[in-house]
């Protein structure tokens, strides 16, 4: 979100039509000043989502043209409660997902709240256009073209000798990008890392391969990932990137990978999979959620890399969310995966990759998405008003 906001916001900017009161979302700031980035984006640092009474305060205040909120909606459970209060003074607009099937019947009240459904995801989209056809739109997200882009060879051999170790710059290098929590599954992606060494082996005499995992691998939502590579015996096939990184070492990150690896059983969109794929390499991908826009081009059913078929679907839910799909894969499908991508030629893999770069850039388009939203906003901005249908409390 923090990242997607980001770019949203600088390409609205550059419209020179918007300016921007953000709240800033963190369980905890070491500091809570507001942050004047310029005079039209301004931060104010909040614990959480915010509260009733700092929305209340910044309508009051700024008397905003628009409220636009970007989450899961249970986090804003109590602003789509005091929704009538909001749009004494203007409409809701919401950047929104939703992970996977069947079609949350239980959210229905939010969507009648909300004077813009704008989904980041293709499924979100699918579902929800049926219901409400006259708020909802496709805006998928995106990210700069200038930020993730392919490097020169020779700088990649450099950069994966300095990082990896020079034993492994000849290693087959794939990267997973997540937080270490259950949803991501990280201790399968380990485990099915093994069984493609053991394969890898068996077949090629060898196991020169390592799986880059950009994450705290002792995240309190995750397994410690550090006992679990030793656990398997692959410790040495693992390079955890511990540190939060700029984009530009990202960039160098993705670039000396193979192939990036999502296999989340709930996934709304998958943005480092998308990021790799401007960085021109291949993506390995569960078909679920928002992955499958991108791992499948939907425009003629290619690949821009491995999509893996889900083999197992649970139904699952809680007290907020009564039932939603988990889609899984097996942890031997996901390894062969990796071999059948290594079996590929190194020259087939660039052009795999070359196909990813340019279809990432065609139709998650960044100067699209800036463009889709400012119309967005400014459709509802002039029509909002003749379009709310206020609720009725009628006395019996």
């Amino acid at each position: 979100m923090g990242t997607q906001t980001r770019h949203l916001i600088t390409g609205l900017l550059e419209k020179n039509e918007w300016t921007f009161r953000q709240f800033g979302a963190a369980l905890k700031h070491v500091d809570y000043n507001t942050v004047v980035v310029n005079e039209d984006f301004i931060i104010k640092p909040v614990d959480g989502f915010g509260d009733r009474d700092s929305i209340r305060i910044a309508i009051a205040t700024e008397k905003p043209d628009i409220l636009f909120i970007f989450t899961d909606p249970r986090f804003f459970i109590w602003l789509f409660e005091m929704e009538d209060e909001i749009h004494q003074m203007c409409p809701i607009v919401w950047w929104h997902v939703w992970d996977n099937y069947p079609y949350p019947k239980f959210n229905e009240s939010l969507y009648q709240s909300t004077d813009a459904i704008n989904c980041h995801s293709y499924l979100t989209y699918e579902m929800i256009k049926e219901k409400f056809p006259d708020t909802t739109s496709f805006i998928p997200h995106a990210v700069p073209e200038n930020m993730f882009f392919p490097l020169p060879y020779n700088d990649l051999m450099n950069y994966k000798s300095n990082i990896l170790g020079y034993d492994r710059r000849n290693h087959f290098v794939g990267i997973w990008v997540n937080r270490n929590a259950k949803r991501k599954r990280p201790n399968d992606v380990l485990y099915s890392w093994k069984l493609f060494l053991d394969d890898l082996e068996e077949k090629h005499g060898h196991r020169n391969a390592t799986m880059i995992m950009h994450t705290d691998p002792m995240d309190a939502e995750g397994p410690n990932l550090i006992m679990t590579a030793e656990f398997l015996e692959i410790t040495n096939n693992v390079f955890f990137s511990k540190e939060r990184l700029e984009f530009d070492k990202m960039n160098i990150l993705y670039n000396i990978s193979d192939f990036c690896l999502n296999v989340s059983y709930a996934e709304g969109f998958g943005l480092p999979t998308l990021e790799s794929m401007q960085a021109g390499k291949p993506i390995i991908a569960v078909k679920t959620g928002g992955l499958t826009r991108q791992v499948i081009d939907h425009r003629d059913g290619t690949q821009n890399g491995i999509g893996l078929d889900v083999e197992c679907q649970t139904l699952v839910g809680s007290q907020q969310v009564p039932y939603i799909y988990e889609d899984y894969v097996s942890p031997k499908t996901i390894s062969s995966a990796f071999m059948d991508l290594y079996e590929t030629s190194p020259a087939d893999r660039r052009l795999l990759g070359k196909k990813a770069r340019e279809y990432a850039l065609s139709e998650f388009s960044y100067q699209g998405t800036i463009d889709r939203w400012h119309d967005s906003l400014t459709n509802v901005h002039n029509t909002w008003k003749e379009k709310y249908d206020r609720w009725e409390c009628k006395t019996y």
